[in-house]
């Protein structure tokens, strides 16, 4: 699961936090309509799914002459609204199995769009130079040794640990109390203040624990070393409340409207073909969030350098 997870705020998109109903209510007036050249992609609201967009966008307008409409949806809302046709593709799913039980092998009102060609890793980390300082403090036994140095205002007397937004699906909460640790979640609020609360931390060499993931382009400027946690086995996550394990390695998804993947023309094809590297929606990311690029800068500037990629994407 995207457990997805969550400085410049500026860059990133915000999650809207309304409900399923709501979310999908703001959906775009222009998906899924009947022979118009137009395409609505769901925008998650980190950055490296931002990145995805941004490039498919860019193809789908200057090399396929569309229209390209884009929807701030939190993760599962996503869902309600790609079955719905309020939208016609989500580019980065992290793995939501009720959602596909329902609306791909129940409802197939949902296509599956293929490997995005990325692998998610959702983890928790301490900042590197605390790493070196502390070399056990890497396996999560050790943890409650570094709880005082890792206490902070919002953590109530525990460790903190930080996490992005309370939509987020993550495990954390269970892993701190079946793994029996002196730890309170945090919610930063964003992906874009967490990052502002990491890079904060850094700039004053402080320590701190927090949920984060690769791919992702902060790693380039604050380099963390994960902590490992009991090892992942398949089921071991199965029950919300009772997980002990690591997060799981994922290939990420692309996932289609059922009737947009059948009918979509080269719109459906260019996007069931678009798979691209870590290194490439790394790229990208860095442009757009540290670099100040707008996404459309960034998409064109990794166009304009990786046509080899992107010429086979093509229909």
């Amino acid at each position: 699961m995207r457990l997805r997870t969550t400085a410049v705020v500026g860059a990133l998109l915000l999650l809207t936090g309304c409900g399923a109903a709501d979310m999908t209510k703001q959906a775009s007036p222009f998906a899924n309509a009947q022979g118009a050249k137009t395409v609505t992609l769901s925008v998650q609201s980190w950055v490296g799914a931002q990145a995805n967009v941004a490039v498919a966008e860019y193809l789908l307008e200057h090399e396929l002459g569309y229209r390209v409409d884009t929807v701030q949806v939190d993760e599962v809302p996503a869902w309600d609204a790609l079955s719905q046709g309020r939208v016609d593709a989500i580019l980065e799913d992290w793995g939501h199995p009720e959602q596909e039980q329902r609306y791909v092998k129940d409802k197939k009102t949902i296509a599956h769009g293929g490997d995005l060609g990325v692998t998610g890793h959702i983890g928790w980390f301490v900042p590197t130079y605390f790493a070196k300082q502390h070399p056990d403090v890497t396996d999560w036994k050790n943890l409650d040794k570094y709880a005082s140095q890792l206490r902070t205002p919002e953590s109530g007397g525990k460790g903190q640990l930080l996490d992005g937004s309370p939509s987020y699906v993550t495990n954390d909460k269970a892993l701190v109390k079946n793994l029996d640790l002196d730890y309170q979640v945090v919610f930063a609020g964003s992906e874009a203040a967490q990052i502002t609360q990491i890079r904060q931390f850094a700039k004053e060499r402080k320590p701190f624990l927090t949920y984060w993931y690769t791919p992702q382009w902060l790693f380039e400027k604050v380099p963390m070393t994960e902590v490992k946690l009991p090892p992942y086995e398949e089921g071991c996550d199965a029950d919300p409340e009772k997980v002990a394990c690591a997060y799981p390695h994922t290939p990420l998804q692309k996932y289609l409207n059922a009737d947009f993947a059948r009918n979509g023309g080269e719109a459906a094809a260019l996007l069931k073909n678009f798979k691209w590297t870590t290194e490439d929606q790394n790229q990208v990311s860095l442009m757009i969030a540290d670099q100040k690029l707008t996404p459309q800068e960034a998409a064109k500037k990794w166009v304009n350098g990786h046509e080899s990629t992107w010429r086979a994407w093509l229909p």
